[in-house]
């Protein structure tokens, strides 16, 4: 690939029209990355003599590759940008890495959502963040060759794939979408087909379409043409010869070049010895290009990898940094060429971009640790939105000295790390082992964010459980007719629990109006010679009470209660109420109308 060739189809020279960046989102299986592969294949075959570009992260297809494949729905004397450029790692986890000032760095989306499927968790996951960001995007409802009785009509557009199918498949594809459409609409997503569709700024187009045949695969290329000519032509009006921007997609080692950048670039050029800055942990780094590499034929990328050098590249596309001390560089941060303005000037507006995407912490909380800038703020983000306070958000693997801040929380809750898309060093793993660090590993946001409220649902289960072993509970039992086995010292009679759990070692009182009388503490359980720790609502069993007498202090046909001291009884109906049966909330109702009536306030 010559240096022509790198440029040929992502620009127009200098204050030219760049090529819009597309992404690809959606829930996992769903088929994003079959949908990139088929539109990289389909440009294959039609581009032959490697009309269509391979990228660091991206492929360019240009706009008569795209008429091609389109058939006849894409007339290029139609279109001034050049073509597309598509993301080559689908998931809404690139798409937060890949940013730009004030948004995301992809112009637009395609949500990728099987029609069999529908709505599934990341695929609201990623519908969030394309609302959070405003980017523009398309519905790809995929799989419709899965629809019972398909005809499949490979490679065609929708329309004509959609006239070769019988009445009943039709009717079976129209269900499903327009299950889509009014998931969408739950969403708070106005859609339609896209042919229906006048107004795409407030209505999203949806296309029926399959990545394994290519059916429909035209009309998603026309719509995301058409999108990009309509309503994002001004934003790609960029002057290809001014200083490069760019964000940086992954930070990898290559033999003979150590430490080298794989950079998306937006906006203006990068040339070999240009200064740039970049942002890192904590700070920015300064450097100067030592080479710039892209991929050296199409073919060859993904079982060779081996690159050529090239001067510049130009914006829209993907390109591989190779430049001296890299090594903190940090994947989602900003990169900027130093040309026009001073070193001062470019590292400050690094700065800035840096603090708009910093998180916000808490003096307590958990550890965050991700593998890129936007997907750490994706993360903190939905941590946010469920009220779960961060102490500490960086990116990079779990460290032995992120282990120390999880050792300083005061609540088990918080002594806790969330690890996304990243490792655990072995002297982190040993560490946290040792310090009773919980690490939680995912590369799905929200399967991150549930493991982590299901272990605090448990750490809550465990203090209730603890709590409710440690605090009176409410129970009414009473004395059996003929059952006295022994007047005194201690009592022993024989009694019927009626609500509540009886326990060893309870005080008992009896109610005098409202007034409650202790008549003595509850020693002992037993039921057919067998020593009991407690007793249920329902069971007969006999007690021995130290204290009374029977026929003075208490008698047959008494109803004694277990007394409940005030600051349990306050605990119990404001904290566990829920926790407790159904019977035993029945003798806290009926203990506390009792106390109430003489003090209002009683417990409260």
């Amino acid at each position: 690939m010559s240096d022509t060739d790198t440029n040929t189809d992502t620009r127009s020279g200098s204050g030219g029209l760049r090529t819009p960046i597309v992404a690809v989102l959606g829930h996992v299986d769903h088929g994003k990355t079959s949908l990139l592969d088929k539109i990289r294949g389909s440009a294959v075959t039609q581009g032959e003599s490697g009309a269509i570009t391979q990228h660091i992260g991206a492929t360019a297809v240009p706009l008569d590759v795209i008429s091609d494949i389109a058939g006849g729905l894409v007339d290029p004397d139609d279109f001034d940008l050049p073509g597309l450029l598509f993301i080559d790692t689908p998931g809404h986890h690139s798409f937060s890495t890949l940013r730009s000032r004030g948004g995301a760095l992809a112009d637009i989306a395609i949500l990728v959502v099987d029609v069999n499927d529908g709505f599934q968790p990341q695929t609201i996951e990623a519908l969030d963040i394309l609302k959070r960001t405003q980017t523009p995007f398309v519905v790809a409802a995929n799989k419709i060759d899965t629809v019972p009785g398909w005809n499949t009509q490979e490679d065609g557009p929708i329309q004509a794939s959609l006239d070769a199918q019988s009445d009943r498949t039709r009717e079976r594809l129209d269900e499903r979408i327009y299950s889509l459409i009014g998931e969408l609409s739950d969403n708070d997503i106005s859609s339609d087909m896209y042919w229906q569709v006048r107004d795409f700024q407030h209505n999203a187009g949806l296309v029926p379409l399959s990545a394994l045949t290519g059916e429909g695969i035209p009309d998603l290329l026309t719509v995301l043409m058409g999108l990009s000519q309509r309503y994002m032509k001004e934003e790609m009006e960029i002057d290809t010869t001014g200083p490069g921007s760019g964000t940086v997609l992954e930070v990898t080692e290559e033999r003979g070049f150590g430490t080298t950048l794989d950079v998306v670039l937006y906006d203006g050029t990068i040339r070999t010895d240009d200064t740039i800055v970049v942002g890192a942990t904590n700070r920015t780094i300064e450097t100067d290009v030592r080479a710039l590499l892209q991929p050296r034929a199409l073919s060859e990328i993904r079982t060779e990898k081996q690159f050529e050098r090239t001067d510049e590249v130009s914006a829209a596309a993907g390109v591989k940094i190779a430049a001296p001390d890299l090594d903190d560089a940090i994947a989602g941060a900003p990169v900027r060429v130093v040309r026009d303005q001073t070193l001062d000037a470019v590292t400050d507006d690094v700065e800035a971009e840096l603090a708009e995407i910093a998180v916000e912490t808490d003096e307590n909380g958990i550890v965050v640790k991700a593998d890129t800038l936007g997907s750490l703020e994706a993360i903190a983000n939905t941590l946010q939105e469920t009220d779960i306070p961060i102490v500490r958000a960086e990116v990079g693997d779990v460290a032995a000295r992120d282990v120390a801040v999880a050792t300083t929380a005061d609540e088990q809750r918080n002594r806790v790390i969330l690890g996304f898309n990243v490792d655990v060093l072995a002297d982190a793993d040993d560490r946290a082992d040792h310090e009773d660090i919980r690490v939680f590993q995912d590369d799905v946001i929200y399967q991150l964010v549930e493991e982590y409220e299901e272990y605090v649902a448990e750490i809550e289960r465990a203090q209730q459980d603890t709590v409710l072993e440690n605090i009176m509970r409410p129970c009414t039992f009473r004395i059996l007719d003929d059952h006295v086995f022994r007047q005194s010292n201690p009592a022993v009679v024989g009694v019927e629990v009626l609500s509540g759990t009886l326990h060893r070692n309870s005080p008992v009182v009896v109610f005098d109006g409202n007034d409650p009388e202790r008549v003595g503490i509850l020693k002992g359980i037993q039921s057919q010679g067998e020593d009991l720790d407690t007793a249920r609502a329902g069971e007969s069993v006999s007690v021995s009470i130290d204290g009374p007498t029977v026929g003075r202090q208490i008698k047959e046909g008494d109803e004694l209660w277990t007394e409940l001291p005030e600051k349990h009884a306050k605990i119990l109906e404001q904290e566990l109420r829920a926790d407790i049966p159904a019977d035993e909330r029945e003798a806290l109702s009926r203990y506390l109308d009792k106390r109430r009536n003489v003090d209002p306030f009683w417990g409260k």
